[in-house]
């Protein structure tokens, strides 16, 4: 299986137990070139709260909006009291970092746009290039344009580890360096080898494999760069997320390109109704299989889709049909490549990341970054800004925080919810206060921006504010849902299930933190597992899926509970809801990306909506159902609704039912037994209409469910409401009410 994250808490992160002291941060930030000596220095303990006046002086100076203690988070959660010296620290150790940016490089702003200082950059003289690399000796910028000459154009070092070099322009005044042409750096180590590398902030670096598997940085200066003709959207408080990967986003078995994305798949994104797409595998990654979570240059999209301007004019288009973009962004680690990626990039074990075995993840065979260096953190908040200024990102889901957050990477750690595990000896406080970092100057610098945390270990006051307290993300991943989905399909039989447990597990997240919730992501995708519509369809998708053959009872059950389980799951179980691309309609098969194991195939690596598209066939009811569901949630917005009331659970039954937005949700889980005048609490009195039902002839369904029936309440406390309606269930059944007048 190729190296890939699974969605569980021995995802891909380091840990880092060394704090930044006040002599290497202001060191690093001279040695950068952008502030001068004599810069004033942190006093006192960095590692604590502060124990000296000089600390309290030092950090009242901060950003007013971060002028509290960080202990506000305690108010709505009183079991945190016995940790409020933990956060008291934890925000201590954030505002220093805010202060010492603040005083040293003019505030986060400035410093998180390493990208306009780094790498190369055309400017009147010529082409500059600089980068950090304190354990070279000497470095030389080589390529095309001076036909890898080592002595044409060497790097001058200050003494902190900066290199730098212009390039003059021509003697006609042309850049010298031509367009999409190849450029390395190559460095002198300490012990006198000399190494070429990709430079570090390459914004476009190609593979050709006609010569060798190695990544090439190429010089990306087009002469008319593509232009914008949408400003960035702010996300909508009703999250409807499509995650997809490029590259596998064609019928075709090849590589998907941007181009194709932009033309073929946002125009069926936007009919489904969904309002963000959220793209994978976008970071360059050297190895496909690894569904880019094995980044070699973290400002390169990938080329394997096409150029950088085509990336821009997706997100653009994106744009024009009012959907949100979010980047999967990989922070958590890097790829252990050296001649393309960033391990050993200046010769040392140690220069992005932490040294020896704490700077490696061995599950994932890949390097942890450190984070509490001053250039490594300027590399990764410059990295955010670049997306965003650079792309026009709305909004980034971190990938693997858990991993990230704990010593221990959550690998074989099983989270019981004590909260030792969480703010005890275990937690990466490093780590934890990069997060914290990245969330403030994304959420200060673009109002509205949205984070989202992929985290398995449920850490109090994840998502809320930094300001507060907390870690900054506006949501989290409802990892444990899809879980139980698949738990129950392989488990338990059809009448077995509890009532309870679904409506337990879809309305487990903590008070005032927000979360993104779906059925399946591409982790259910992965060869090795299988999505819901072959767990429950498995061979006859093979065979009855075409309406001119019999509608078996395994093909009625697995599309009957696909639409319910998606629809119980959108309508209870967070504030934001996600699909991954094709599992909206039950894409048959699995994913499997081409690699040695299956003689690189590019047979699952593919999305087939040509299934959706032949209207003999059934994906389209699915299809159909998905859309009317995304729809309903535009018109009535009940993932942003704070109005959730769990009415029943009847396990005898099989029944859920609950109130949200302004609806009221019937589930019949009963595989075999209908219910007439089936009675239901009800919130507000008057007449009920159908909004929705899962039976419905064009979902595939027996159409018993009549929307023109009028359902009148009665003024009789029932299931805990003023009120109750009664209603027709057949098995396997929802319906969805909403009150009319």
């Amino acid at each position: 299986m190729p190296a890939k994250k699974k969605s569980t808490s021995s995802g891909k992160a380091k840990q880092q137990d060394n704090q930044l002291s006040a002599s290497s941060s202001t060191q690093d930030l001279v040695g950068s070139g952008l502030v001068t000596p004599g810069s004033p220095t942190l006093e006192g303990n960095f590692e604590g709260p502060p124990t000296k006046l000089a600390d309290s002086s030092y950090l009242q100076g901060s950003d007013p909006e971060i002028s509290g203690d960080g202990t506000d988070v305690i108010k709505s959660d009183g079991y945190l009291e016995d940790h409020r010296a933990y956060f008291g620290q934890r925000f201590a150790h954030f505002k220093r970092w805010v202060r010492d940016i603040e005083l040293n490089e003019g505030g986060i702003d400035k410093f998180s746009r390493g990208y306009e200082n780094f790498g190369l950059h055309v400017t009147d003289e010529g082409v500059r290039y600089r980068e950090w690399a304190p354990g070279a000796r000497e470095a030389s910028l080589v390529g095309d344009f001076n036909g890898w000459d080592v002595g044409a154009n060497p790097l001058t070092r200050n003494e902190y580890g900066v290199w730098e070099t212009v390039v003059p322009n021509t003697a006609s005044g042309e850049v010298a360096i031509a367009h999409g042409s190849h450029i390395k750096v190559t460095f002198v180590t300490d012990k006198g080898e000399r190494v070429y590398r990709l430079p570090a902030w390459s914004r476009y670096v190609t593979q050709d494999l006609n010569k060798s598997p190695i990544y090439e940085s190429v010089f990306y200066n087009p002469p008319h760069k593509y232009e914008f003709k949408h400003k960035r959207l702010v996300p909508p408080a009703d999250l409807r997320i499509y995650e997809a990967h490029v590259g596998i986003s064609s019928p075709e078995a090849r590589v998907a390109t941007f181009k194709e994305f932009t033309q073929n798949v946002l125009p069926m994104i936007s009919d489904l109704g969904y309002n963000a797409v959220q793209l994978m595998a976008v970071m360059e990654h050297a190895y496909y299989a690894s569904f880019g979570y094995q980044v070699t240059s973290f400002f390169a999209p990938s080329s394997r889709y096409g150029e950088p301007d085509d990336l821009r004019e997706l997100v653009d288009t994106a744009h024009s049909l009012g959907i949100v973009v979010f980047l999967d962004v990989v922070h958590s680690h890097a790829c252990n490549n050296v001649e393309d990626g960033l391990n050993q990039f200046d010769g040392t074990d140690h220069c992005y990341f932490h040294e020896g075995g704490r700077g490696r993840h061995e599950l994932w065979n890949s390097r942890l970054f450190n984070y509490g260096h001053h250039e490594v953190t300027r590399f990764l908040l410059s990295n955010l800004r670049y997306w965003i200024e650079e792309f026009g990102f709305d909004g980034f889901r971190f990938d693997g925080v858990t991993s990230m957050m704990y010593k221990h990477h959550g690998i074989a750690y099983g989270f019981s919810g004590h909260y030792n595990e969480y703010f005890g000896g275990n937690t990466d406080e490093e780590a934890v206060v990069y997060l914290m970092l990245a969330n403030y100057m994304c959420h200060k610098l673009y109002p509205g921006f949205v984070t989202i945390a992929e985290d398995v270990s449920g850490m109090p006051a994840m998502c809320r504010s930094v300001q507060e307290g907390g870690v900054g993300f506006d949501y989290r991943l409802t990892m444990s849902v899809p879980d139980m989905w698949i738990k129950l399909l392989k488990e338990s039989k059809d009448e077995e299930w509890s009532m309870d447990h679904i409506a337990h597990q879809l309305t487990n997240r903590r008070y005032q933190e927000r979360a993104i919730t779906y059925c399946e992501s591409h982790d259910q995708a992965l060869v090795g597992d299988k999505t819901l519509a072959f767990w429950m369809m498995d061979k006859e998708m093979y065979t009855n899926m075409s309406d001119q053959t019999d509608l078996t009872p395994v093909i009625e059950r697995g599309m009957a509970l696909h639409k319910m389980i998606r629809l119980v799951t959108c309508g209870l179980g967070g504030e934001g809801y996600l699909t991954f691309e094709g599992n909206e309609f039950g894409h048959p098969e699995w994913l499997d990306f081409p690699r040695e194991g299956n003689g690189s195939s590019f047979h699952y690596a593919r999305r087939q909506f040509n299934l959706v598209k032949d209207e003999m066939l059934r994906y389209k009811y699915l299809y159909r159902f998905d859309k009317a569901m995304m729809h309903l949630e535009q018109q009535h917005k009940w993932l942003s609704a704070h109005d959730q009331w769990v009415t029943l659970k009847h396990e005898g039954d099989k029944v859920l039912a609950f109130e949200r937005g302004g609806l009221v949700w019937i589930f019949n889980f009963h595989p075999t037994t209908s219910y007439t005048d089936y009675r239901v609490g009800a919130g507000w009195a008057g007449k009920y209409m159908v909004a929705l039902s899962t039976d419905d002839h064009e979902f595939l369904g027996q159409g018993r469910i009549d929307h023109s029936t009028e359902h009148f309440s009665t003024p009789m406390e029932w299931n805990g409401r003023p009120n109750y309606i009664q209603v027709y269930l057949p098995a396997r059944t929802a319906v969805v009410l909403r009150h009319s007048e």
